[in-house]
């Protein structure tokens, strides 16, 4: 196993965020997303948005990097389960390989299952540090009945809604991952010493917006902060731009979140300044 990176991606224009409710935490909730994306800011660009009122969740793990995306804060109401759970569990999601097709239900096709296997692998290890991570600042036993719950599990028990996720997912792929298997993993995990010192921060920090003056034509926007993320095929200009959250990544100095949602850019090319018009 190796430590999980947490990033905060708090989703404060779904109308889940913004209803504000809180539970006490008895329990935790894995899910997949049921279709074929891997990239985690993918998901968080759709649901973050004042229109989007079908679900929310506490965190994504990305299917290329296993990175943790928290996008809700872990003590604060989700719409993960579409039953009672949403009232006491915090929910993930995993997500999932896009070399697989469903065709019906929660039957799909592989179209490379080394590559399928990998990306399931890569959640199914960043699950187990979160949840033992989470286990141990809310003093839960990941062994104890109902503490640790697939969505499936969660159906059974009459608190969630009717899906097979996820183990669906590692069976169709023969990937020998069982709940009870996960459980054992998540207190293995905490007896080894998992805890809050082991998940590494992203080195993100949210600021004041502030202004910046990019210097040149043509600079790549991208789905995160770091040259390792993908480019979203957009970018800017020339001009006036602000920035609402600074992160660490690879190829710059620090990474710029751009207050537009449309991605990050690196603040190599950018220079802070106030009192200008905005284009961003």
């Amino acid at each position: 196993m190796r430590s999980v990176k947490i990033v905060s991606e708090i989703m404060k224009e779904n109308p889940c965020y913004k209803a504000g409710k809180k539970i006490k935490v008895k329990g935790l909730m894995l899910h997949s997303v049921g279709c074929p994306q891997p990239d985690a800011a993918t998901f968080i660009k759709s649901w973050n948005r004042a229109e989007y009122k079908r679900a929310c969740v506490h965190a994504f793990i990305d299917g290329n990097n296993g990175t943790v995306y928290q996008t809700l804060p872990w003590n604060h109401r989700g719409w993960h389960c579409g039953g009672a759970g949403n009232n006491e569990y915090i929910g993930v999601e995993l997500c999932e390989p896009d070399c697989i097709v469903y065709t019906g239900g929660s039957i799909f096709s592989c179209s490379d299952l080394g590559k399928a296997r990998k990306v399931v692998q890569r959640t199914y290890e960043s699950a187990v540090e979160l949840f033992s991570y989470l286990c141990a600042q809310y003093g839960m036993d990941p062994m104890k009945d109902g503490v640790i719950l697939s969505h499936r599990e969660g159906h059974a028990r009459g608190i969630a809604s009717d899906h097979g996720d996820p183990e669906h997912l590692w069976r169709g792929l023969q990937m020998g991952y069982t709940m009870t298997g996960f459980r054992k993993d998540v207190k293995k995990a905490m007896e080894q010493g998992n805890g809050k010192d082991d998940l590494k921060d992203s080195g993100r920090t949210e600021t004041q917006p502030y202004l910046v003056r990019v210097s040149i034509p043509n600079l790549n926007i991208r789905k995160g902060p770091g040259t390792n993320y993908g480019k979203t095929g957009r970018y800017t200009s020339v001009g006036v731009f602000t920035i609402e959250e600074e992160a660490d990544g690879q190829g710059a100095a620090r990474w710029g979140r751009l207050k537009s949602g449309s991605g990050w850019i690196s603040l190599d090319y950018a220079r802070k300044i106030s009192g200008e018009n905005l284009q961003d």
